[in-house]
């Protein structure tokens, strides 16, 4: 039985470097905090970005000029080379994991929805770790979540987590630019608190994430809102997951 269940999602920016390609110490840091979770009895589903440049690694360059359909190429070819090196990994430390691709139907109240329920529950309870993506190969149309932020915010209310960690490549919100040495990291912020005075371009993603500090902090309060603390918290650090856990006060909590 466990004695916690989390989400943990983690972006592009945090698992690849400048030249946009994956680093693989960042997954397996990743995987052994949650390793370390699991012997906790903390119960973990990952939320992970990374098909597209995953696809990008194989393929190379496209010749295709259509945007939408070069990136459902990329993320086709993207999604099992991500699980394998997740696999790798996993194995490495005597555990299991399982591909999800949800569509935005699927948390729609209906049939869609209570599947994918069943599908999270009997994952978590046979002990293996649920590794959920959008499915980007044929989400193109109104079916698209905004993000992985948006999904991992849905899979946290989905299975009424006890609470969500966001990882990014910063530390959290900062009061300013945070290349700017005269800002400070907000520690703590609440569901209703308006913060567009802390957003800026400056905070944006780029490359192939589309998920900026805008979109994380829209979805950090929307879960808070119910009862579900969430984190956002630099994910290029080595024990980041587990301080956030044991109560360290790292990066940015929104809560009640």
């Amino acid at each position: 039985m466990y004695k916690e269940r989390i989400v943990i999602k983690v972006g592009t920016n945090v698992m690849t470097n400048k030249d946009n390609r994956i680093v693989r110490p960042v997954l397996r840091n990743l995987v052994k905090q949650i390793a370390a979770l699991y012997e906790r009895d903390i119960m973990t589903i990952l939320v992970s970005s990374g098909s597209v440049i995953a696809g990008k690694e194989v393929l190379g360059k496209s010749n295709i000029q259509n945007r939408t359909q070069r990136r459902q190429v990329y993320s086709a070819i993207g999604q099992p080379r991500m699980m394998r090196l997740y696999y790798n990994i996993f194995h490495e430390y005597g555990m299991k994991c399982a591909q999800v691709l949800p569509t935005k139907r699927d948390f729609s109240p209906g049939q869609h929805r209570e599947h994918m329920i069943s599908c999270c529950e009997g994952l978590l309870a046979e002990g293996v770790v649920p590794i959920a993506n959008e499915d980007d190969a044929v989400s193109v149309t109104m079916s698209m979540f905004s993000d992985n932020d948006e999904l991992a915010s849905l899979i946290a209310q989905l299975i009424n987590a006890d609470r969500l960690i966001i990882l990014t490549d910063i530390n959290g919100l900062y009061t300013g630019d945070p290349a700017d040495e005269s800002t400070n990291l907000v520690k703590k912020v609440g569901p209703d608190e308006d913060l567009n005075k802390y957003i800026e371009d400056s905070k944006k993603s780029e490359g192939e994430g589309r998920g900026g500090m805008g979109s994380k902090l829209e979805y950090a309060q929307e879960t808070a809102s119910k009862n579900i603390p969430t984190y956002i918290a630099n994910g290029k650090l080595d024990n980041t997951i587990i301080d956030i856990i044991d109560g360290k006060p790292i990066g940015t909590k929104v809560s009640l």
